[in-house]
């Protein structure tokens, strides 16, 4: 559990309100923010860092104001709606990639149970809703994002869409942060993991999008969209922080597998 001072350093980086009680306004308003606020990003896999699943992911998240994947964001938020009183657990998901599945423990979700509904949290999933989505509706769900959807599959599982396009399924069964230690591992090490081999940043804004991959910059809005190629390191560490608050002194060296025909990463879809 967070100490209260760490709760108050969390909610003061994703610029978001105490709340009063653990309800659905306050699950509403603190995914709202994080999703506003906290960049969907691969550096600390480019760089080689330790990705730890526990509460030291704070340090990166809340101190030094980064982003990250599902295994780092959606941690994060877990430990902050615990303190807060929500009866929170971590899923393990597959993600949908063209015409399959992942393996198992791929994506980390969060379910939030409140007044006997559960809700679906996820931070960590670059295009995914600003708000909650309820589990049990077949009904769309409009959001800023997008109109999603839930659908029951197998008798244990739960697939997600946005506008149409199946985006991952997970399990109903909780399980422990500890358990996405492989996978982890596999992010960390494989050729075949893309996210590893490309500088990838993506956030939305209130009514658009930008996103960052090497060294191109594309900005999203009611307008169109804007897509601009960066000249060298220097100007895309500048795009780094200007657009995504991130503040970092060199790139990543690039690895040998820079030129590797992979397939793009299925959280930037």
């Amino acid at each position: 559990m967070l100490d209260d001072k760490r709760i108050t350093q969390y909610l003061e980086r994703i610029s978001a309100d105490r709340p009063h009680r653990p309800d659905l306004d306050a699950l509403r308003h603190l995914q709202e923010r994080h999703v506003l606020s906290v960049p969907w990003e691969t550096l600390a896999l480019r760089f080689g860092d330790e990705i730890p699943l526990d509460e030291r992911i704070l340090e990166k998240v809340v101190d030094r104001r980064r982003g990250g994947g599902c295994c780092e964001v959606n941690p994060a938020l877990y430990f902050l709606l615990q303190s807060l009183g929500f009866e929170v657990t971590v899923h393990q998901g597959r993600v949908w990639i063209i015409d399959g599945f992942t393996p198992p423990f791929n994506h980390l979700v969060l379910k939030v149970r409140l007044d006997g509904v559960s809700w679906l949290v996820d931070v960590g999933f670059g295009k995914m809703s600003r708000y909650p989505l309820r589990l049990g509706s077949t009904e769309p769900q409009l959001d800023p994002h997008g109109e999603f959807s839930t659908r029951r599959v197998e008798p244990d599982a739960t697939e997600v869409i946005r506008d149409g396009k199946l985006l991952y399924r997970f399990y109903d069964a909780p399980v422990e942060l500890s358990d996405f230690v492989y996978t982890l591992w596999w992010y960390r090490t494989s050729p075949d993991a893309s996210p590893r081999h490309h500088l990838l940043c993506s956030m939305p804004s209130e009514n658009g999008w930008t996103t960052l991959k090497n060294d191109t910059l594309t900005l999203t809005t009611p307008e169109g969209t804007e897509v601009t190629k960066l000249a060298d390191d220097a100007e895309v560490i500048a795009a780094l922080d200007k657009w995504f608050g991130v503040k970092i002194d060199e790139l990543p060296e690039k690895g040998p597998y820079e030129q590797h025909p992979l397939r793009m990463s299925f959280e930037m879809d």
